[in-house]
C-alpha cells in the first residue's frame, strides 16, 4: 500500500471511529485498526465485536494495499503532525508515515487477522432520511435510557417503523420519551412494519458522528439481528437487541386533571437553583395552590439548607403537592425547543407528561417520587 494524503482528512477519518477500538478491548486486534484503499480512497474500520464503524476519506493512491495498526497509536501521531501533506506505506507488516520533516514506523498486522466486519443480509430496502433530523429525534429521548443487565432491552432504543411514520422511544421504567418521524420527513421502500430495539451505545456512537447538516441522507438497512446505517462518509453496522421493549401504551396519560402550562427557560433555570439544595434522591417538590397563578419549586437539605423558586403560569385544575427527581425532569426539558412546555398531572403517585406547546410529535413522561 502507497498513499499520499492530506492530515486534515486523516484527522476527521480516524475521529469518526471514536472510542470503538479502545485500549479496553478484549482481544489485543480489537485495540486496531483496519486500513485498506478503496478506489482512491482510504477506509478505516474498528469493531468490538458488536459494534462496527468504518469511515471513508479521499486520497491519492499509488498503489493498493491493507493494514491494521494500534489506533490509539495511529490517533496520537495524526493528530501530532504539522505537515499537511502525509504519505504512508506499507512495508512488509509495518505502517510508515512520512512528512517533510518527520517519519515514523508502527508495527502492524495483516487484514486477515482483523475480525470480519458483519453485512447486512437485505441492501435492496432502506429507509433514508436528513442526518440533522434523525440526530435531533435520538437526542430527545436518549437521555430517558439507561444500561440494564438484567433487562436488556431498557439499554436500548425501540426504532418503531409503521410505514406512514416512524417512532423512537427510550425507557428506564422511571421516564419514557417518544420522537414522532412524519412520512413526509423520509423516503423508503420498505412496505412492512417493523419493530426492533438498538442498544444504547451504538445509537450514541451514532449521534455522535452523524453530521447536523440537513441537506446530508443517511441510509438505514435492517436484517433479522443487525442495523446498517450509512453516508457518503462513514457506516455503522450494529447488531439489535433479541427482546420485546416494554409496552408503554397504557400509561401514557390520556387525560389529565391539572394542566400547567409554564415557560421553558424558566422552568429550567428553576431546575437548576433549586435542584442544588436537593438531598441525594434529587428531590424536588412542586407545589400548586388553589387561586394562585404560579407554580412553586421547593427543596430542602438537612446540611444545606432549603429553597424555593416561584414562577409564573397558566393553571387548569385543583392544587397539588408532587415529588420530582429534579435531573429526571430537567432531561426532559433539554429537547424541547418551544418557548412554552405544557405538564399534565393526574395525581401524586401518577405518571406526569409533558410536551412542547401545541406539539403532537413529542412526549416526555416521569414518574413522581413516592415517599409514603
Amino acid at each position: 500500500m502507497e498513499l499520499i494524503v492530506l492530515k486534515t482528512n486523516l484527522k476527521e477519518g480516524i475521529a469518526a471511529l471514536g472510542k470503538i477500538g479502545s485500549e479496553n478491548a478484549s482481544l489485543p486486534i480489537l485495540k486496531n485498526c483496519l486500513i485498506e484503499t478503496q478506489e482512491n480512497k482510504i477506509k478505516f474500520s474498528v469493531t468490538n465485536l458488536e459494534v462496527a464503524i468504518s469511515s471513508v476519506i479521499p486520497a491519492k493512491v499509488v498503489k493498493d494495499g491493507s493494514i491494521t495498526v494500534p489506533l490509539s497509536i495511529l490517533s496520537s501521531i495524526i493528530n501530532n503532525l504539522e505537515s499537511e501533506r502525509v504519505s504512508l506505506e506499507t512495508k512488509v507488516n509495518n505502517l510508515v508515515i512520512k512528512t517533510e520533516n518527520y517519519q515514523a514506523k508502527i508495527q502492524g498486522t495483516k487484514k486477515e487477522e482483523f475480525p470480519i466486519i458483519p453485512k447486512i443480509g437485505n441492501e435492496s430496502e432502506y429507509l433514508e432520511i436528513e442526518s440533522g433530523l434523525l440526530k435531533d429525534g435520538l437526542l430527545s429521548i436518549i437521555n430517558a435510557s439507561q444500561g440494564s443487565a438484567i433487562r436488556p432491552e431498557l439499554g436500548g432504543i425501540l426504532f418503531d417503523y409503521q410505514v406512514n411514520i416512524i417512532k423512537f422511544a427510550a425507557t428506564d421504567s422511571f421516564r419514557l420519551a417518544e420522537k414522532t418521524i412524519d412520512e413526509n420527513q423520509y423516503k423508503t421502500n420498505i412496505e412492512q412494519k417493523l419493530k426492533t430495539i438498538i442498544p444504547l451505545k451504538t445509537i450514541q456512537e451514532l449521534v455522535r458522528v452523524m453530521s447536523e447538516k440537513d441537506d446530508e441522507k443517511i441510509q438505514i438497512y435492517f436484517d433479522q439481528s443487525q442495523v446498517l446505517f450509512r453516508t457518503d462518509k462513514f457506516e455503522l453496522v450494529s447488531r439489535v437487541i433479541n427482546g420485546e421493549f416494554p409496552d408503554y401504551q397504557p400509561i401514557i396519560p390520556k387525560e389529565t386533571v391539572i394542566e400547567v402550562v409554564v415557560n421553558r427557560e424558566q422552568l429550567v433555570s428553576a431546575l437548576k437553583l433549586t435542584g442544588s439544595f436537593s438531598d441525594k434522591m434529587n428531590e424536588v417538590r412542586m407545589i400548586i395552590k388553589d387561586g394562585v397563578k404560579n407554580i412553586e419549586l421547593f427543596s430542602s437539605n438537612p446540611i444545606l439548607g432549603e429553597n424555593q423558586y416561584l414562577i409564573p403560569a397558566k393553571i387548569k385544575g385543583d392544587s397539588i403537592e408532587i415529588v420530582f427527581n429534579w435531573k429526571f425532569l430537567f432531561d426532559g426539558m433539554k429537547s424541547i425547543t418551544t418557548e412554552n412546555i405544557t405538564i399534565g398531572l393526574n395525581g401524586d403517585n401518577k405518571p406526569a407528561i409533558i410536551r412542547p406547546m401545541n406539539a403532537k410529535d413529542y412526549f416526555y413522561i416521569i414518574m413522581p417520587i413516592n415517599n409514603t
